[in-house]
């Protein structure tokens, strides 16, 4: 599944380079850096933090435990996550241009292949994975954990 997402990002970005050459370098491409002024830990922690907030609203809202305990209360999965998609953009696209996505960073940076692009590419690697691996942990083990106790507790209550 990466791989097509990193033949149709850098699918898009060769059209681009190929219609709007200047604003195509004017931009670098679309290829995700790291702002100036910023050091590469800020980046590194702009791009855990904002894949964090992303993959667990993503696992929160489509969880099926959590809509059939809470099920009085209807959810949109789509809200809430194009909600955190937003939020992520904003406060991470003045640092790094908003990665969240290996695939999305890596064919722009293909396509582009300059110095400063490939200097910056661990980041948007490294970044995500372990933002989602941190959510993944978080939402599996312990918001999870924390559910089924609190249910096995009810349920003893109105059982005696």
């Amino acid at each position: 599944m990466i791989f097509v997402l990193v033949y149709c990002t850098a699918g898009i970005s060769a059209l681009v380079k190929g219609f709007q050459k200047a604003q195509y370098n004017r931009f670098g491409g679309g290829a995700n850096v790291l702002a100036d002024g910023y050091s590469k830990g800020t980046g590194l922690a702009a791009e855990i933090v904002g894949t964090f907030v992303l993959v667990y609203t993503v696992l929160s809202a489509t969880d099926n435990k959590r809509r059939a305990r809470d099920s009085h209360i209807p959810v949109l999965a789509p809200l809430p996550i194009g909600f955190a998609v937003f939020l992520v953009h904003l406060a991470t696209i003045p640092i790094t241009g908003t990665g969240i996505n290996p695939a999305r960073s890596f064919g722009p940076a293909v396509m582009y292949n300059r110095e400063k692009v490939w200097d910056d590419q661990w980041i948007f690697w490294v970044g995500p994975f372990i933002g989602a691996a941190i959510a993944a942990f978080y939402h599996q083990f312990i918001l999870r954990a924390a559910a089924v106790r609190a249910l096995g507790s009810f349920r003893s209550i109105h059982h005696t």
